[in-house]
């Protein structure tokens, strides 16, 4: 028999975390749920939690900065299915979501029906986005340019760029990921040389370039 499906659902409002809960329950082979109300306790539980099958993830949490949410979740685990939830389902949003690594994405105003839909589409292995709506092209080179460089990390880069713009030190990132301060370096400086930063500041300040809301080019 199988064990069927876990997930996660990442949503600081309770009623929302209820609402996609109603959801997930309509579709078959489910095992369990898990829920986190801030980034820290999304971390944590897709870091404990190597067989998770689908994590549900609002951009909007406290904790994360918008997309930089999803690219330290993909540093931590980078072969689980992230399908990003969000109000904030604008074609840029929506496009540099799925370029960064997204399953999918669901608009927090999508029915009960698209949303399992979308859910069962990722669970099958499938890329699921709003079908209504033109993603366009990337307009700004800026952002186009460093959702390219970001692409080129490792994941193990990817995870510690995550914790670089958590203000960890390299002792402290080597210690949480039971490794040699040595080997942070090494990484922290294949991650600024991919960049085509000088510092580990700098690396932050352009994570942050898509960590909040896009802004259409001019």
């Amino acid at each position: 028999m199988p064990a069927g499906h876990k997930f996660v659902i990442a949503d600081d409002h309770p009623l929302f975390r209820g609402a996609l809960k109603q959801a997930i329950a309509g579709l078959a082979d489910v095992s369990s749920v898990l829920e986190a109300g801030d980034f820290e306790s999304v971390k944590a539980i897709v870091a404990a939690n190597e067989d998770i099958d689908i994590v549900l993830l609002d951009l909007s949490m406290p904790g994360a900065s918008g997309l930089s949410g999803l690219i330290s979740l993909r540093g931590i685990h980078a072969t689980v299915p992230v399908v990003i939830v969000s109000a904030h389902d604008d074609p840029e949003t929506i496009r540099r979501a799925l370029e960064l690594g997204a399953s999918g994405f669901i608009s927090k105003s999508a029915s009960m029906e698209n949303i399992r839909s979308a859910i069962e589409a990722v669970l099958s292995g499938e890329i699921s986005a709003p079908g209504d709506i033109d993603l366009g092209v990337e307009r700004d080179p800026e952002i186009s340019d460093l959702i390219k460089r970001l692409q080129s990390l490792t994941p193990q880069q990817t995870r510690v760029l995550g914790m670089l713009a958590e203000g960890l030190l390299n002792k402290q990132i080597a210690y949480e990921l039971g490794v040699s301060e040595a080997t942070i370096k090494a990484h922290v400086s294949a991650i600024l040389q991919k960049l085509g930063v000088d510092s580990r500041t700098q690396a932050v300040i352009l994570l942050s370039k898509i960590g909040g809301e896009p802004r259409p080019a001019a």
